[in-house]
């Protein structure tokens, strides 16, 4: 991996073209790394590519990058949602760091019944995914919505888009985790059988969902409930390995 920082930035980038840093990022070059005037940074802004660029003035705390070379051409990322029930702050952070880094386009927080966390800054969690995004090479952004209730998150996805539902309950609500009737069928057998190039995963909170959302989602078209094993994930876990599979069956990891 190059030891040259690597920036996001609003600026439009062209071939002798200037960024203007924020102050946060103007101080982390100049104050954290000590980088002077000629340092090479990388710059991307999710439309342009990845550019190599040079600090061209520093002047208080206003820090210009001018473009020197296309370093690589923007690449499109795959059209996948990430709809998850908050937790606590920490596991929370780290579900929105794994989706960026594993190529998530939009990850929906969203409440439920048993949701843990009712209150979600998005503007934090879009600087983790930001800060992931420039760690992780990625050419683009994931967008981090406000949270919603679960089914007005559900209704705002496009009416074609499959929603991959992790379930491990079954339907009988005196047995141990709903006994075997009702289990969802492995993830991985779901994808193949409906290869969409797009897709939404949703997460439940610690215990799932509550037996009136599982009716509820059931009923909704397009949206196929899935298993990812025998053994209960914590929720985190479930995240990630769900974003997994999709992408190694239908997505760039193919």
């Amino acid at each position: 991996m190059s030891s040259i920082p690597r920036l996001f930035v609003h600026s439009d980038l062209s071939r002798e073209g200037y960024a203007a840093l924020d102050e946060a990022q103007g101080k982390y070059l100049t104050r954290v790394l000590r980088l002077g005037i000629g340092a090479p940074v990388r710059v991307f802004n999710g439309r342009d590519g990845e550019w190599d660029a040079l600090i061209d003035t520093v002047e208080g705390r206003a820090v210009l990058l001018k473009m020197k070379a296309e370093r690589r051409s923007q690449a499109s990322t795959p059209d996948l949602t990430l709809l998850f029930a908050p937790l606590k702050k920490a596991r929370t952070d780290y579900v929105v760091e794994k989706a960026t880094e594993l190529g998530v386009s939009l990850i929906q927080p969203v409440m439920t019944e048993y949701t843990q966390s009712a209150r979600v800054r998005a503007d934090r969690l879009q600087k983790i995914a930001l800060e992931a995004a420039e760690q992780t090479e990625r050419l683009d952004l994931p967008v981090v919505h406000e949270a919603a209730y679960i089914g007005a998150a559900l209704d705002a996805l496009e009416a074609d888009c499959p929603v991959y539902y992790c379930d491990e309950a079954g339907d009988d609500p005196g047995a141990v985790w709903g006994g075997e009737d009702g289990r969802a069928p492995a993830m991985v057998e779901v994808l193949k059988a409906h290869p969409a190039r797009r897709g939404a995963i949703l997460i439940g909170p610690e215990g799932g969902f509550s037996p009136t959302e599982r009716i509820s989602l059931r009923a909704r078209g397009n949206v196929h409930p899935v298993s990812l094993g025998p053994r209960i994930l914590r929720a985190e876990t479930a995240a990630v390995s769900a974003i997994t599979l999709w992408q190694s069956v239908l997505g760039d990891w193919t």
